[in-house]
């Protein structure tokens, strides 16, 4: 932990004025620091008022890149990427250029939980946060969920933080340690940010491990080819805690063939039938299964952990059952924003699928899914600006395939398609940046039109 004397009246930027950079602004402020958030676009609304009623200067519509450069630290959004030029005439003039959550943990000492991969982040780590607080610890929620850690390192500590990360939070984090680490799966995802290369995805999603020592954690799915191939060459002292799908003899944690999920941690052994879980779904077995290890690794009682994984509901816009009508049931997965992801969707399904695909895609490789869509899948509804590659990649692979290039005539689509004891499922595969703001407004939206059927 870093004495915040050191820091005083030094120079801050925070390139961004989102939810991270807001924080990290408040925590510089608070430790004295002299701070300007710069935007490239617009502030939005929220976060101008929040800057104005603390007085913290901001600049938007461009950054001052003299002042930048003049900096002693700077904190950049996960969005903005390190080629970015700004970024980039920074490191070579040799100036700090950190995530938020490099910069807030050098002001505290609280335990960490963080968890990445290519899907499930978001489910796992509410899952631990809602065991933690039902075992009654000081936990707060961070990263891509919750509020901004710098924030609460600054106003509002916690004890423990379970923070989701992001490859993109990852890459400027330095001196940062996970005391629990959880790492779910590596797929193909945001290759167009590590020039289509898995190799330099797969690079930043282990950064994760990065400072570990002995008495740590990391908690991983033995079942994933990459993570095991890479755990293999793992240059880490943490204590390794792999999950399994069946029994492996290394695994902490398995499912047997009677249904029974076991739990073999160091001092705490225990069970819970496969069906006392809450969520369904094989994917959300293995959130499961890493949210129970972790929660016992900080040692909560088993049966507090039962009752946790029993009363979690589902979390918004993954798997999110909206409404039953005549006889068709829809389902909001709009979280799914690569390949793998609906992968899962499909995989839990039981009734013939309406499937809904389509936004920026990615680099997607839809041959993944391509067995359980024609096992599933009996019309698809291509949603987007350009549904070009989609057209041509599924054609002739399903019954009927639909080309639409708005939200209500996608779900008008559906409508026509699906008959009693179908589902609607929009699971798009893709990130939602052509026709919505992020993939919550394109679940809601659906969600609102869906309703209004």
């Amino acid at each position: 932990m870093k004495d915040k004397k050191d820091f005083k009246d030094k120079t801050l930027i925070v390139l961004g004025a989102g939810e991270s950079g807001v924080g990290a602004a408040v925590l510089g402020e608070s430790i004295g620091m002299r701070v300007l958030v710069s935007d490239s676009g617009t502030v939005p609304d929220k976060y101008r008022a929040e800057l104005l009623r603390r007085g913290i200067p901001f600049e938007e519509g461009g950054h001052d890149t003299r002042r930048a450069l003049a900096a002693d630290y700077i904190v950049k959004s996960p969005g903005i990427p390190p080629t970015a030029p700004l970024v980039k005439a920074a490191l070579e003039a040799g100036i700090p250029v950190l995530s938020e959550i490099e910069f807030a943990g050098w002001f505290t000492d609280s335990k960490m939980v963080c968890i990445t991969g290519s899907n499930g982040k978001t489910t796992t780590t509410l899952l631990i946060h809602h065991i933690l607080c039902k075992a009654g610890l000081n936990a707060g929620l961070a990263g891509n969920v919750g509020r901004s850690l710098a924030l609460q390192v600054a106003e509002e500590p916690h004890d423990i933080y379970v923070i989701e990360l992001s490859s993109f939070q990852l890459e400027n984090m330095y001196e940062f340690k996970a005391n629990i680490a959880v790492m779910l799966n590596i797929t193909p995802d945001h290759l167009d940010r590590y020039d289509h290369k898995m190799e330099n995805y797969t690079r930043a999603k282990f950064r994760i491990t990065r400072n570990q020592q002995p008495d740590d954690y990391f908690v991983y799915w033995l079942g994933d080819p990459i993570v095991s191939s890479q755990v293999k060459a793992l240059q880490s002292e943490a204590t390794l805690m792999p999950f399994s799908e069946e029994y492996d003899p290394d695994a902490v944690a398995w499912k047997d063939e009677d249904g029974i999920v076991h739990f073999e941690i160091p001092g705490e052994v225990w069970q819970i039938p496969r069906d006392n879980i809450s969520l369904p779904g094989k994917h959300n077995l293995y959130n499961s299964m890493a949210a129970g290890i972790s929660a016992s690794l900080l040692r909560i009682k088993s049966d507090t952990i039962r009752e946790a994984l029993g009363d979690f509901e589902a979390v918004e816009h993954r798997l999110e059952f909206v409404r039953e009508l005549d006889g068709v049931r829809w389902i909001n997965d709009s979280k799914a924003t690569n390949v793998n992801s609906t992968w899962y969707a499909l995989e839990s399904m039981r009734t013939p699928v309406v499937l809904i695909l389509g936004g920026k895609d990615k680099g997607n490789d839809y041959s993944e899914i391509l067995p359980l869509v024609k096992e599933k899948v009996k019309a698809i509804v291509c949603m987007g600006k350009d549904n070009t590659k989609l057209l041509d990649f599924f054609s002739g692979e399903v019954g009927e395939i639909r080309d639409t290039h708005s939200l209500a005539d996608a779900v008008a689509a559906c409508r026509d398609l699906a008959a009693e004891g179908d589902t609607v499922l929009l699971s798009p595969c893709c990130a939602s940046f052509d026709l919505f703001s992020s993939y919550e407004d394109r679940g809601r939206k659906f969600k609102d039109a869906v309703a209004r059927l």
